[in-house]
């Protein structure tokens, strides 16, 4: 899609956002976009988003307020209009009455249910669309899938609507499964910020506050990520320190899943740092037995020193930037050695995830994007007297310099 038209004095500047509801068909492909077709546009008071162009978009029906139902066939040869306020829209995720009374105005007979399709937003003369890749009773999920705009003449005559269709078509293994919508900037990195607080700490006020502050808006230009904002966590790690060859320094940590057996976390880098290559491995059939160190020796052919096992109990929010889709995580965690149960390790950790986007992804803007969070990060750890210094203090320097403080722990592991 190409932006083609002339800015206006009307248009210069303006901010415009509609709904574009209708036939499932045109998102999961059980039929073709045809003519007869009824789309129901409504234009909205303002866009629920502040940047143009956004990525991501969440539209709740309760917030929508009166609203005026456009509906017509894609080929304009019926139309018709009447209100309905947001929250009726889909009652228990199914379409209201008035909804239905607009389709069937416009159309004989509306095969398969109605969804919200679309999202469109305009500035001036811009106009980019957004795809529906998550729908509940209490709101919907958008993403955008133009890379460049299209023109807002095209809006209310759905001139966008088969390009908008055909480029949902093209990504729909990405766009229509359950939470397969994500890409990962940085292949097998890991970006990550770390604090080291003294203790005691409780993680579980400070995870639920910053929670709140985001909640009220505290960053803007960030939401949470969408139905997976806050996780609880609580598993052991059998780290072994890996000390040769040389490129394969770094660690292996072997931790219990709930179907007995381990996921293999490893990480590379000689020294503690903001960028690490990671790996995952689950589901290998090992227990504590002198399995690992077989593994260890046999598997990844590695040398290794064994360090002592911890416990990690650690709080997560998952938030993501609407203007680049990317998702961030901040984590307040509480290590123990299990050996040693007063040794521990108290951190807070920013985290680049991953990213919820339909178009090419920018890596760069990861980057400027974790600078922006570490200030307000920053500002909220000093205004609870916690360390606001940002490092990359390691696992792995943790158990070293539990085992330098305490050589009796190195005896306790080594089996």
């Amino acid at each position: 899609m190409s932006d083609t038209s002339v800015p206006t004095a009307d248009t210069a500047g303006r901010r415009r956002a509609w709904l574009a509801l209708g036939g499932l068909h045109l998102l999961n492909g059980t039929a073709p976009l045809a003519g007869t077709d009824a789309v129901v546009l409504v234009e909205l008071d303002a866009p629920v988003e502040q940047p143009f162009p956004s990525n991501t978009v969440v539209v709740h029906w309760d917030r929508l307020g009166p609203l005026e139902l456009s509906a017509r066939t894609v080929d304009g040869s019926r139309r018709h209009t009447l209100k309905a306020q947001g929250d009726d829209l889909f009652p228990g995720m199914l379409p209201g009455e008035a909804l239905r009374a607009a389709v069937a105005a416009v159309a004989d007979g509306q095969a398969g249910p109605l969804v919200p399709l679309f999202y469109v937003t305009a500035e001036g003369d811009r106009a980019h669309v957004h795809s529906q890749i998550r729908f509940l009773a209490e709101d919907a999920c958008f993403i955008r899938i133009t890379p460049e705009p299209v023109a807002t003449s095209e809006v209310e005559n759905l001139g966008w609507l088969p390009e908008a269709v055909r480029l949902h078509a093209e990504q729909f293994l990405f766009l229509n499964n359950h939470q397969r919508y994500y890409r990962k900037c940085f292949g097998g990195k890991e970006l990550e910020y770390k604090y080291t607080l003294t203790p005691p700490v409780d993680s579980w006020t400070l995870t639920v506050e910053l929670y709140q502050e985001m909640l009220a808006g505290g960053l803007p230009g960030y939401i949470m990520e969408y139905r997976d904002e806050y996780q609880a966590w609580d598993y052991l790690n059998h780290l072994f320190e890996i000390t040769g060859p040389e490129e394969e320094r770094g660690y292996a940590s072997f931790i219990p899943t709930t179907d007995g057996k381990h996921l293999l976390k490893r990480k590379w880098y000689a020294e503690d740092t903001f960028e690490r290559r990671e790996s995952h491995t689950y589901g290998l059939d090992l227990a504590d037995d002198g399995r690992f160190e077989r593994y260890i020796r046999e598997e990844l052919q590695v040398q290794a020193v064994r360090l002592p096992s911890f416990r990690r109990v650690r709080y997560d929010i998952n938030f993501e930037s609407v203007r680049t889709g990317h998702v961030y995580g901040i984590f307040f965690d509480h290590c123990s050695l299990v050996d040693a149960r007063d040794v521990t390790l108290n951190q807070c950790e920013l985290e680049y995830l991953r990213s919820r986007v339909a178009v090419e992804p920018d890596e760069a803007e990861v980057l400027t994007e974790m600078t922006e969070i570490v200030g307000w990060l920053e500002g909220f750890l000093r205004a609870r007297g916690l360390n606001d210094q940002r490092g990359f203090y390691s696992k792995r320097t943790f158990l070293k310099d539990a085992v330098a403080a305490r050589p009796e722990l190195a005896r306790k592991v080594d089996r």
